[in-house]
């Protein structure tokens, strides 16, 4: 697997191929979301609201594709002291095989080479795969923290 559409054989899938993630992915990026119970959307996942977040966070999030078939995605912005990451969703037949902590380690290089030391996420509580994932590539949870959220009103 590698990056900017350059392709290995070093999976068992035919090519795997990762690059930036596209406004022009967000279609079939839904599909992927919308097929995964683990992960939540909202209306901030819009074509509208995905293509702001891109043009703000450009070059931080990524997808993941076996040939033509979407396999892999992965949000990452920053507000310019901590990146987030939103929606590292990796397709049921293709976990366990690296290619989640690939998509991390990719938006992660990315932040650090913004200058960003640290990022945050958001797994469900009941999400005992996504937590374990998590605890497993070295995040510490933030038993400590509460996250709460406010309504702008837009």
């Amino acid at each position: 697997m590698s990056f900017d559409g350059q392709t290995t054989s070093s999976s068992p899938a035919k090519s795997l191929t990762m690059r930036e993630f596209l406004a022009s992915d967000h279609a079939i990026a839904l599909e992927l979301w919308l097929r995964t119970p683990e992960v939540g959307l909202s209306d901030a996942d819009s074509y509208s609201a995905i293509s702001a977040f891109l043009d703000r966070n450009s070059g931080l999030s990524f997808t993941a594709w076996d040939d033509n078939e979407l396999v892999g995605t992965i949000l990452c912005g920053h507000d310019g002291r901590r990146g987030l990451i939103h929606h590292l969703v990796v397709s049921p037949l293709m976990r366990r095989r690296g290619l989640g902590r690939a998509l991390v380690s990719a938006s992660l290089a990315a932040l650090r080479a913004q200058g960003i030391a640290k990022c945050h996420l958001l797994v469900f509580a009941d999400n005992a795969k996504g937590r374990a994932f998590w605890r497993g590539i070295g995040a510490t949870p933030r038993d400590e923290l509460t996250l709460y959220s406010c309504e702008t009103g837009a």
